[in-house]
């Protein structure tokens, strides 16, 4: 599927509801006193969802690969926050909320790594540089790969036939 807009893509919504379990959690007064933990884990967290639309709206499909793994990158990063935090005692009451955004914040990176797979794979330049002519080629070329699939289907279905007559004709 193709998105005209970055927020519709699935794992940008997964990484704004990230980033808001996030500075919700933060604000708890637990936070305070302990150095740069909370601004660190809120900005990994922002970093998430930017870097995907950052990425989107570059229109390479390089520039795009590149933020994706920067967006994977700060989800590994809230993950590493969140074990440390879940060790330290003056958290225990808020061992669900942390481990629920661990939770999605693993699931973000699971889903950045298949998109990240579907691009490398992919022939497309991005939208910067796919003209209508790429367009058109590109259809022409799935046109010419779905009538050759018919074409091997169909001549199968005769082999087929074929070597069925000759075997009954045989008997």
């Amino acid at each position: 599927m193709q998105y005209k807009r970055f927020e519709d893509i699935p794992v940008w919504r997964d990484g704004i509801e990230l980033t808001v379990n996030v500075f919700k959690i933060t604000a708890h007064a637990v936070f305070r006193n302990k150095g740069d933990i909370a601004n660190q884990l809120q900005r990994a967290a922002l970093s998430v969802p930017n870097n995907i639309a950052e990425g989107f709206e570059r229109g390479s499909t390089q520039e795009l690969i590149n933020y994706l793994y920067y967006s994977r990158g700060s989800s590994g990063e809230v993950r590493s926050i969140s074990h440390v935090v879940l060790r330290m005692e003056e958290f225990a009451n808020h061992r669900s909320q942390i481990t629920e955004i661990m939770e999605l914040a693993e699931s973000i990176s699971r889903q950045l790594a298949g998109w990240l797979k579907s691009l490398k794979d992919s022939d497309m330049p991005g939208q910067r540089r796919f003209t209508e002519k790429d367009r058109q080629s590109q259809e022409q070329r799935k046109s010419a790969a779905t009538f050759m699939e018919n074409v091997k289907r169909e001549a199968q279905k005769n082999l087929d036939q074929i070597i069925k007559s000759r075997q009954v004709s045989a008997s």
